[in-house]
């Protein structure tokens, strides 16, 4: 019989080329965990992720689903996959899921976390997970820069497709800046984020931490609706996705 089955994943992106398929390559976690299950039971199964994370961005609780037919217990299934996924890629659980679970529609909000490196010495060993910018940002001018971004707004200055034809409007909650030792963590909970709009409101708190902005001119970031205006985009391994809320 066929079953939903829901899933919880955890990968390093560092050698993917992010979430979805690409037409040119199979080194996508979405591709990996297809080609995994259509091994498992011997038919093309679909999976579906809540989010479509970047190339080289992690995720620590990436949520998933996938319709197929099989006799293994979700027991089974989860310990199937991490046989035969690369060392990268972990299923964390399976559970069998209603018919209608849906990963990304059903997905209420996420939470993502960057993480800069702010040190004096390189981070050898945390290099692939962590961004470490050419200055020493004022943590406390970030914060109040942040304060400007909770809420419900249009974003469209913060997104990287300027072709975007669905609506631009977001609802971020929550923007937690904190520095524990050498590490600089923003964290963000939203209902929603559009391409690259975390690594764009981290790029562009940055800049007002090094003091090329002012917190206040957030303000006028949020009303020009105009990508060109915000700051740069923050590369992709600083970023992990640590949480999708469901009902």
């Amino acid at each position: 019989m066929i079953q939903n089955y829901k899933m919880i994943i955890a990968y390093d992106g560092t050698r993917f080329y992010g979430w979805e398929h690409q037409p040119t390559t199979d080194m996508t976690i979405q591709g990996k965990l297809e080609n995994v299950l259509s091994l498992m039971v011997d038919a093309p199964v679909q999976v579906i992720g809540a989010g479509r994370t970047d190339a080289g961005v992690h995720a620590k609780a990436m949520v998933a689903n996938a319709r197929f037919d099989t006799d293994k217990t979700v027991e089974e299934i989860q310990e199937y996959m991490n046989r035969y996924l690369p060392d990268d890629i972990c299923i964390i659980e399976v559970r069998v899921a209603s018919e209608r679970f849906h990963s990304r529609y059903n997905a209420i909000g996420k939470t993502y976390c960057y993480t800069c490196y702010v040190g004096g010495l390189k981070p050898v060993f945390n290099r692939k997970y962590v961004y470490t910018p050419p200055e020493i940002p004022d943590v406390e001018l970030m914060r109040k820069a942040a304060e400007y971004l909770i809420g419900e707004h249009d974003f469209a200055s913060f997104c990287a497709n300027p072709r975007m034809k669905k609506s631009t409007v977001r609802k971020v909650d929550k923007i937690e800046i904190v520095q524990n030792g050498s590490y600089l963590n923003l964290t963000f909970h939203g209902t929603g984020f559009l391409q690259h709009m975390v690594r764009i409101l981290t790029g562009t708190l940055l800049e007002v931490g090094f003091g090329k902005r002012t917190p206040e001119s957030m303000a006028d970031l949020i009303e020009a609706k105009n990508r060109r205006l915000a700051g740069f985009t923050a590369p992709p391994q600083g970023l992990c996705l640590m949480k999708v809320d469901y009902d």
